[in-house]
């Protein structure tokens, strides 16, 4: 099952932020009042000396202590506030955890994602607020598919609003043109099973692999992408899960643009890596 992040930070940050709340509405006036008797009672009363500052200062301390639940509501309302601002609205991280981005991206890259880009929306409802910039043909995006509505996923933007889009033996076609593929090796040497490729996507230069032997999305297939959808396909063609399987993605389900690698970490046990630090093309 997988966890609704999102859900649970606004959840923590409510939580805190209402005990914070209720503790300067109600709780703080009832320590002031209890340090207002504490005083009354000590200009009252007579003690010996050497124990007077100990024992005034004790009675204060107990008085103003705070309820552990205040304690932890203070310590973390401000870390968990920034922490869903910065989430929500500016940079998300992501773990890749498939390979269906290879060459592009690896498993276990950490990665950055611009959450403004194509617009600011509301954490766990989603709704656009702002509306800023529309996905460009190439760019790396991460969103929630059809299929899978609570599931990140991270393809390529290929098809437009409006676009006809055919794959035809690992031949990208967008409204009957051909993409440009140039061959960069052909692995492994010897006995190749695939080809690294460079495609251009109208002059978007990237990186992709493809079988020698297309796969069953990628023999023949042909899409019109509908008003307010996007096309998106994997780098690592013959080994995605992409629009060729379930569809073009909507545009209320986009959650913004991957644009850097920060950390590789491929697994608990193996050492972070800070070698493929760098920009995603």
């Amino acid at each position: 099952m997988d966890i609704n992040f999102p859900l649970i930070l606004v959840l923590l940050v409510a939580v805190s932020g209402l005990i914070w709340l209720f503790d300067v509405a109600v709780l703080a006036r009832k320590r002031r009042a209890a340090l207002g008797d504490v005083d009354a009672q000590f200009d009252k009363l007579s003690i010996a000396e050497g124990q007077e500052d100990s024992t005034y200062a004790a009675a204060r301390d107990l008085a103003l202590k705070e309820p552990v639940p205040v304690e932890y509501a203070k310590s973390f309302f401000p870390v968990l506030f920034v922490v869903l601002i910065l989430r929500s609205f500016l940079v998300e991280p992501f773990q890749i955890p498939s390979a269906s981005m290879v060459p592009t991206l690896q498993i276990g890259d950490f990665i950055l994602v611009n959450k403004y880009t194509y617009g600011i929306r509301l954490p766990v409802a989603r709704t656009k607020v702002l509306d800023l910039n529309q996905p460009e043909r190439g760019d790396v995006m991460v969103f929630f598919p059809p299929h899978k509505p609570d599931t990140y996923f991270i393809k390529r933007v290929v098809g437009l609003p409006g676009e006809e889009i055919s794959y035809i033996n690992n031949v990208l076609y967008i409204n009957g043109e051909k993409m440009p593929q140039k061959l960069l090796a052909a692995l492994p040497a010897g006995n190749p099973q695939y080809h690294l490729m460079k495609e251009s996507l109208d002059g978007v230069e990237h990186d992709m692999r493809k079988h020698v032997v297309p796969g069953r999305l990628s023999r023949k297939g042909s899409w019109l992408v509908p008003e307010g959808h996007y096309f998106m396909m994997g780098d690592n063609r013959d080994n995605s899960s992409d629009s060729r399987d379930w569809g073009p993605v909507p545009e209320e389900d986009i959650v913004g643009e991957a644009f850097g690698i920060w950390m590789h970490w491929e697994s608990l046990f193996s050492v972070p890596s800070f070698s493929r630090v760098g920009g995603i093309q």
